[in-house]
Protein backbone atom coordinates (compact mmCIF):
# COMPACT_ATOMS: atom_id res chain seq x y z
CA UNK A 1 0.00 0.00 0.00
CA UNK A 2 1.49 3.31 -1.08
CA UNK A 3 1.75 6.29 1.23
CA UNK A 4 1.19 10.00 0.62
CA UNK A 5 3.75 12.45 1.97
CA UNK A 6 4.05 16.22 1.67
CA UNK A 7 7.64 17.26 1.04
CA UNK A 8 8.90 20.83 1.17
CA UNK A 9 11.60 21.77 -1.33
CA UNK A 10 13.97 24.66 -0.59
CA UNK A 11 16.56 24.74 -3.40
CA UNK A 12 18.21 27.95 -2.18
CA UNK A 13 21.31 29.47 -3.77
CA UNK A 14 24.19 28.50 -6.05
CA UNK A 15 24.13 24.83 -7.01
CA UNK A 16 21.19 24.20 -4.68
CA UNK A 17 18.50 24.19 -7.41
CA UNK A 18 20.52 21.76 -9.56
CA UNK A 19 21.20 19.17 -6.86
CA UNK A 20 17.66 19.39 -5.46
CA UNK A 21 16.31 18.78 -8.96
CA UNK A 22 18.27 15.51 -9.14
CA UNK A 23 17.08 14.45 -5.69
CA UNK A 24 13.50 15.03 -6.80
CA UNK A 25 14.16 12.93 -9.89
CA UNK A 26 15.26 10.09 -7.59
CA UNK A 27 12.30 10.58 -5.23
CA UNK A 28 9.94 10.44 -8.21
CA UNK A 29 11.51 7.12 -9.24
CA UNK A 30 10.98 5.81 -5.70
CA UNK A 31 7.35 6.95 -5.72
CA UNK A 32 6.72 5.25 -9.06
CA UNK A 33 8.43 1.99 -8.07
CA UNK A 34 6.81 1.64 -4.64
CA UNK A 35 3.40 3.16 -5.39
CA UNK A 36 3.78 6.26 -3.18
CA UNK A 37 2.63 9.82 -3.76
CA UNK A 38 5.01 12.65 -2.92
CA UNK A 39 3.51 16.13 -3.03
CA UNK A 40 6.14 18.84 -3.41
CA UNK A 41 5.86 22.50 -2.44
CA UNK A 42 8.70 24.91 -3.20
CA UNK A 43 9.91 27.90 -1.20
CA UNK A 44 12.68 30.49 -1.47
CA UNK A 45 15.41 30.86 1.12
CA UNK A 46 18.78 32.63 1.33
CA UNK A 47 20.08 35.14 -1.20
CA UNK A 48 17.40 34.32 -3.76
CA UNK A 49 14.74 35.11 -1.13
CA UNK A 50 16.47 38.38 -0.17
CA UNK A 51 16.46 39.42 -3.82
CA UNK A 52 12.73 38.73 -4.09
CA UNK A 53 11.41 39.77 -0.70
CA UNK A 54 14.17 41.45 1.29
CA UNK A 55 14.08 38.59 3.82
CA UNK A 56 16.33 35.47 3.91
CA UNK A 57 13.41 33.37 5.21
CA UNK A 58 10.00 34.63 4.04
CA UNK A 59 6.94 33.72 6.10
CA UNK A 60 5.57 31.70 3.17
CA UNK A 61 8.66 29.48 3.13
CA UNK A 62 8.39 28.91 6.86
CA UNK A 63 4.74 27.94 6.38
CA UNK A 64 5.72 25.38 3.74
CA UNK A 65 8.20 23.80 6.12
CA UNK A 66 5.77 23.75 9.03
CA UNK A 67 3.10 22.01 6.94
CA UNK A 68 5.41 19.43 5.37
CA UNK A 69 6.11 15.94 6.67
CA UNK A 70 9.78 16.76 6.00
CA UNK A 71 11.70 19.08 3.71
CA UNK A 72 14.77 19.01 1.52
CA UNK A 73 17.19 21.93 1.57
CA UNK A 74 19.73 22.68 -1.16
CA UNK A 75 22.36 25.29 -0.26
CA UNK A 76 22.62 28.84 0.99
CA UNK A 77 25.08 31.69 0.42
CA UNK A 78 26.16 34.23 -2.17
CA UNK A 79 29.55 35.95 -2.75
CA UNK A 80 28.01 39.41 -2.79
CA UNK A 81 27.18 38.95 0.90
CA UNK A 82 30.35 37.03 1.79
CA UNK A 83 32.40 39.97 0.52
CA UNK A 84 30.35 42.60 2.36
CA UNK A 85 30.88 42.33 6.13
CA UNK A 86 28.64 45.36 6.69
CA UNK A 87 25.55 43.69 5.20
CA UNK A 88 22.70 43.79 7.75
CA UNK A 89 20.67 41.05 6.06
CA UNK A 90 22.57 37.90 5.10
CA UNK A 91 21.51 34.58 3.49
CA UNK A 92 22.81 32.51 6.43
CA UNK A 93 20.37 34.27 8.75
CA UNK A 94 17.62 32.40 6.93
CA UNK A 95 19.11 29.03 7.83
CA UNK A 96 19.64 29.98 11.48
CA UNK A 97 16.07 31.30 11.72
CA UNK A 98 14.78 28.13 10.08
CA UNK A 99 16.50 25.95 12.67
CA UNK A 100 15.30 28.09 15.57
CA UNK A 101 11.73 28.61 14.35
CA UNK A 102 11.18 24.91 13.69
CA UNK A 103 13.09 23.70 16.75
CA UNK A 104 15.55 21.66 14.66
CA UNK A 105 17.77 20.89 17.61
CA UNK A 106 19.76 17.85 16.41
CA UNK A 107 22.02 17.81 13.38
CA UNK A 108 22.94 14.28 12.30
CA UNK A 109 25.86 13.78 9.91
CA UNK A 110 26.91 10.26 8.89
CA UNK A 111 30.48 9.91 7.61
CA UNK A 112 31.36 6.86 5.52
CA UNK A 113 34.57 5.93 3.72
CA UNK A 114 33.47 4.36 0.41
CA UNK A 115 35.91 1.69 -0.79
CA UNK A 116 35.73 2.90 -4.39
CA UNK A 117 36.71 6.44 -3.33
CA UNK A 118 39.47 5.73 -0.80
CA UNK A 119 41.96 7.19 -3.26
CA UNK A 120 40.20 10.57 -3.01
CA UNK A 121 41.03 11.06 0.66
CA UNK A 122 44.27 12.80 1.70
CA UNK A 123 44.52 10.32 4.59
CA UNK A 124 46.28 6.96 4.30
CA UNK A 125 44.09 4.05 3.21
CA UNK A 126 44.84 1.95 6.30
CA UNK A 127 43.61 4.79 8.53
CA UNK A 128 40.23 5.28 6.87
CA UNK A 129 39.27 1.92 5.38
CA UNK A 130 36.06 0.88 7.15
CA UNK A 131 35.39 4.23 8.82
CA UNK A 132 31.69 4.58 9.63
CA UNK A 133 30.67 7.23 12.14
CA UNK A 134 27.86 9.66 12.79
CA UNK A 135 28.05 13.10 14.40
CA UNK A 136 25.20 14.32 16.62
CA UNK A 137 25.57 18.09 16.86
CA UNK A 138 23.31 20.27 19.01
CA UNK A 139 21.93 22.87 16.65
CA UNK A 140 19.84 25.55 18.35
CA UNK A 141 21.88 26.54 21.41
CA UNK A 142 25.38 27.61 22.30
CA UNK A 143 27.45 30.50 21.03
CA UNK A 144 25.65 30.80 17.67
CA UNK A 145 22.38 31.71 19.38
CA UNK A 146 23.64 33.38 22.57
CA UNK A 147 23.54 37.10 23.24
CA UNK A 148 26.04 38.94 21.09
CA UNK A 149 27.07 42.51 20.51
CA UNK A 150 29.72 45.19 20.34
CA UNK A 151 31.18 47.44 22.99
CA UNK A 152 33.16 50.61 22.47
CA UNK A 153 36.41 48.70 22.15
CA UNK A 154 35.42 45.06 21.61
CA UNK A 155 32.75 42.44 20.95
CA UNK A 156 31.17 39.45 22.72
CA UNK A 157 29.31 36.22 21.93
CA UNK A 158 27.74 34.39 24.87
CA UNK A 159 27.59 30.59 24.99
CA UNK A 160 24.72 29.22 27.08
CA UNK A 161 23.09 25.79 27.44
CA UNK A 162 20.25 24.39 29.55
CA UNK A 163 19.92 20.88 30.92
CA UNK A 164 16.96 20.31 28.60
CA UNK A 165 18.89 21.27 25.47
CA UNK A 166 21.69 18.85 26.37
CA UNK A 167 19.47 15.99 27.51
CA UNK A 168 17.26 15.75 24.44
CA UNK A 169 20.11 15.35 21.93
CA UNK A 170 22.09 13.12 24.28
CA UNK A 171 19.21 10.65 24.34
CA UNK A 172 19.13 10.61 20.53
CA UNK A 173 22.86 9.88 20.37
CA UNK A 174 22.65 7.01 22.90
CA UNK A 175 19.63 5.55 21.11
CA UNK A 176 21.55 5.65 17.81
CA UNK A 177 24.54 3.92 19.42
CA UNK A 178 22.31 1.04 20.51
CA UNK A 179 21.86 0.17 16.82
CA UNK A 180 25.51 0.68 15.92
CA UNK A 181 28.74 -0.23 17.74
CA UNK A 182 27.45 0.80 21.18
CA UNK A 183 29.90 3.63 21.76
CA UNK A 184 29.35 7.36 22.28
CA UNK A 185 32.16 9.92 22.35
CA UNK A 186 31.29 13.23 23.99
CA UNK A 187 33.43 16.03 22.55
CA UNK A 188 33.78 19.08 24.80
CA UNK A 189 36.23 21.49 26.44
CA UNK A 190 35.39 20.71 30.06
CA UNK A 191 38.86 21.70 31.29
CA UNK A 192 38.10 25.33 30.35
CA UNK A 193 34.40 26.00 29.66
CA UNK A 194 31.60 25.94 32.21
CA UNK A 195 29.07 24.95 29.55
CA UNK A 196 31.25 21.95 28.68
CA UNK A 197 31.36 20.94 32.32
CA UNK A 198 27.55 21.00 32.34
CA UNK A 199 27.52 18.88 29.16
CA UNK A 200 29.82 16.32 30.76
CA UNK A 201 27.73 16.17 33.96
CA UNK A 202 24.44 15.71 32.12
CA UNK A 203 25.75 13.19 29.59
CA UNK A 204 27.40 11.08 32.28
CA UNK A 205 24.10 11.03 34.16
CA UNK A 206 22.12 10.06 31.05
CA UNK A 207 24.65 7.32 30.24
CA UNK A 208 23.42 5.43 33.32
CA UNK A 209 20.14 4.85 31.46
CA UNK A 210 22.03 3.05 28.67
CA UNK A 211 24.18 0.43 30.42
CA UNK A 212 25.08 -1.34 27.16
CA UNK A 213 26.69 1.82 25.75
CA UNK A 214 30.31 2.80 26.41
CA UNK A 215 30.75 6.54 26.99
CA UNK A 216 34.06 8.14 26.07
CA UNK A 217 34.73 11.83 26.88
CA UNK A 218 37.30 13.71 24.81
CA UNK A 219 38.47 17.33 24.68
CA UNK A 220 37.76 18.93 21.31
CA UNK A 221 41.42 19.63 20.50
CA UNK A 222 42.28 15.96 21.04
CA UNK A 223 39.21 14.90 19.07
CA UNK A 224 40.33 17.03 16.13
CA UNK A 225 43.70 15.29 16.21
CA UNK A 226 42.22 11.79 16.58
CA UNK A 227 39.88 12.46 13.65
CA UNK A 228 42.97 12.50 11.45
CA UNK A 229 45.23 10.04 13.27
CA UNK A 230 42.67 7.39 14.22
CA UNK A 231 39.18 8.06 12.81
CA UNK A 232 38.15 4.43 13.39
CA UNK A 233 38.09 5.28 17.09
CA UNK A 234 34.74 7.01 16.62
CA UNK A 235 31.26 5.59 16.22
CA UNK A 236 28.71 8.11 17.55
CA UNK A 237 30.08 11.57 18.32
CA UNK A 238 27.97 13.83 20.55
CA UNK A 239 28.84 17.51 20.87
CA UNK A 240 27.65 21.10 21.15
CA UNK A 241 26.92 23.49 18.32
CA UNK A 242 30.24 25.15 17.45
CA UNK A 243 32.42 22.10 18.13
CA UNK A 244 30.05 20.01 16.03
CA UNK A 245 30.24 22.48 13.17
CA UNK A 246 34.04 22.19 13.09
CA UNK A 247 34.40 18.47 13.81
CA UNK A 248 31.84 17.36 11.24
CA UNK A 249 33.47 19.45 8.51
CA UNK A 250 36.84 17.98 9.43
CA UNK A 251 35.36 14.49 9.26
CA UNK A 252 34.20 15.16 5.70
CA UNK A 253 37.83 14.94 4.56
CA UNK A 254 37.79 11.22 5.35
CA UNK A 255 35.45 10.45 2.48
CA UNK A 256 37.44 12.60 0.08
CA UNK A 257 34.62 14.91 -0.94
CA UNK A 258 32.04 17.23 0.64
CA UNK A 259 29.79 16.20 -2.22
CA UNK A 260 29.13 12.80 -0.61
CA UNK A 261 27.93 13.77 2.86
CA UNK A 262 24.23 14.11 3.69
CA UNK A 263 22.75 15.43 6.91
CA UNK A 264 19.52 15.67 8.84
CA UNK A 265 18.34 18.40 11.20
CA UNK A 266 15.65 16.91 13.40
CA UNK A 267 13.07 18.62 15.58
CA UNK A 268 10.06 17.48 17.57
CA UNK A 269 7.60 18.20 14.75
CA UNK A 270 9.47 18.14 11.46
CA UNK A 271 12.92 17.55 10.00
CA UNK A 272 15.17 19.10 7.37
CA UNK A 273 17.54 17.16 5.13
CA UNK A 274 20.45 18.78 3.33
CA UNK A 275 23.91 18.15 1.86
CA UNK A 276 26.69 19.60 3.97
CA UNK A 277 28.46 21.31 1.07
CA UNK A 278 28.00 25.00 0.44
CA UNK A 279 26.37 26.83 -2.43
CA UNK A 280 29.52 26.60 -4.62
CA UNK A 281 28.46 29.59 -6.76
CA UNK A 282 31.39 29.13 -9.16
CA UNK A 283 29.77 25.91 -10.42
CA UNK A 284 26.18 27.12 -10.55
CA UNK A 285 24.46 26.48 -13.87
CA UNK A 286 27.37 24.49 -15.33
CA UNK A 287 25.94 20.98 -14.79
CA UNK A 288 29.05 19.88 -12.86
CA UNK A 289 27.75 19.93 -9.27
CA UNK A 290 27.85 16.63 -7.39
CA UNK A 291 24.24 15.64 -6.50
CA UNK A 292 25.10 12.57 -4.41
CA UNK A 293 25.05 14.27 -1.00
CA UNK A 294 21.59 15.68 -1.74
CA UNK A 295 20.35 12.34 -3.05
CA UNK A 296 21.70 10.62 0.09
CA UNK A 297 19.98 13.32 2.15
CA UNK A 298 16.74 12.30 0.42
CA UNK A 299 17.48 8.73 1.54
CA UNK A 300 17.85 9.94 5.13
CA UNK A 301 14.51 11.70 4.72
CA UNK A 302 12.83 8.48 3.63
CA UNK A 303 14.31 6.72 6.68
CA UNK A 304 12.79 9.45 8.85
CA UNK A 305 9.41 8.96 7.15
CA UNK A 306 9.52 5.22 7.83
CA UNK A 307 10.28 4.25 4.23
CA UNK A 308 13.36 2.22 5.08
CA UNK A 309 13.37 -0.16 2.10
CA UNK A 310 13.08 2.80 -0.24
CA UNK A 311 16.03 4.52 1.45
CA UNK A 312 18.12 1.35 1.10
CA UNK A 313 17.27 1.28 -2.62
CA UNK A 314 18.61 4.82 -3.03
CA UNK A 315 21.85 4.01 -1.19
CA UNK A 316 22.40 0.87 -3.24
CA UNK A 317 21.90 2.84 -6.44
CA UNK A 318 24.33 5.53 -5.26
CA UNK A 319 26.89 2.80 -4.54
CA UNK A 320 26.34 1.48 -8.06
CA UNK A 321 27.03 4.92 -9.51
CA UNK A 322 30.29 5.11 -7.53
CA UNK A 323 31.42 1.62 -8.57
CA UNK A 324 30.70 2.37 -12.21
CA UNK A 325 32.40 5.74 -12.24
CA UNK A 326 29.07 7.41 -13.00
CA UNK A 327 30.12 10.49 -11.04
CA UNK A 328 30.71 14.19 -11.55
CA UNK A 329 34.16 15.60 -12.23
CA UNK A 330 35.07 16.11 -8.56
CA UNK A 331 35.07 12.33 -8.05
CA UNK A 332 36.12 11.13 -11.49
CA UNK A 333 39.47 9.45 -12.09
CA UNK A 334 39.41 10.76 -15.65
CA UNK A 335 36.39 12.48 -17.16
CA UNK A 336 33.24 13.11 -15.12
CA UNK A 337 29.59 13.09 -16.12
CA UNK A 338 27.08 15.90 -15.82
CA UNK A 339 24.94 16.45 -12.75
CA UNK A 340 21.83 15.41 -14.66
CA UNK A 341 23.43 12.21 -16.01
CA UNK A 342 24.33 11.07 -12.51
CA UNK A 343 20.76 11.70 -11.38
CA UNK A 344 19.41 9.85 -14.42
CA UNK A 345 21.59 6.82 -13.67
CA UNK A 346 20.43 6.57 -10.05
CA UNK A 347 16.77 7.15 -10.93
CA UNK A 348 16.93 4.46 -13.60
CA UNK A 349 18.59 2.05 -11.17
CA UNK A 350 15.66 2.51 -8.82
CA UNK A 351 13.01 2.38 -11.52
CA UNK A 352 14.23 -0.91 -12.98
CA UNK A 353 14.37 -2.83 -9.72
CA UNK A 354 16.45 -6.03 -9.76
CA UNK A 355 17.73 -5.34 -13.26
CA UNK A 356 18.39 -1.77 -12.24
CA UNK A 357 22.00 -1.11 -13.03
CA UNK A 358 22.22 -3.17 -16.20
CA UNK A 359 19.10 -1.47 -17.56
CA UNK A 360 20.32 1.96 -16.46
CA UNK A 361 23.57 1.39 -18.36
CA UNK A 362 21.66 0.48 -21.51
CA UNK A 363 19.39 3.52 -21.24
CA UNK A 364 22.33 5.84 -20.78
CA UNK A 365 24.45 4.23 -23.48
CA UNK A 366 27.10 2.96 -21.07
CA UNK A 367 29.16 -0.18 -21.45
CA UNK A 368 30.38 -0.48 -17.86
CA UNK A 369 29.51 -3.63 -15.96
CA UNK A 370 28.58 -3.78 -12.30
Amino acid sequence: MGVRKKIGMLPGDGIGPEVVAEARKVLDAVAERFGHTFEYEYGDVGAVAIDKTGEPLPDETLRICEQSDAFLFGAIGDPKYDNDPSAKVRPEQGLLKLRKSLGLFANIRPVTAYDSLIHMSPLKTEKILGVDMVVYRELTGGIYFGEKGRTKDGAYDHCTYSNYEIDRIAHLAFQAAEHRSKKVTLVDKANVLETSRLWRERVNEIAKEYPSITLDCMFVDNAAMQMIQNPKHFDVILTENMFGDIISDEASVIGGSLGLLPSASVGEKTAMFEPIHGSYPQAAGQNIANPLATILSAAMMLDHLGLVDEAIEIRQSVNASLRNGMVTEDLAKEEGYGTDRVGDFIANCIADGEESCAQANIKLGLSTII
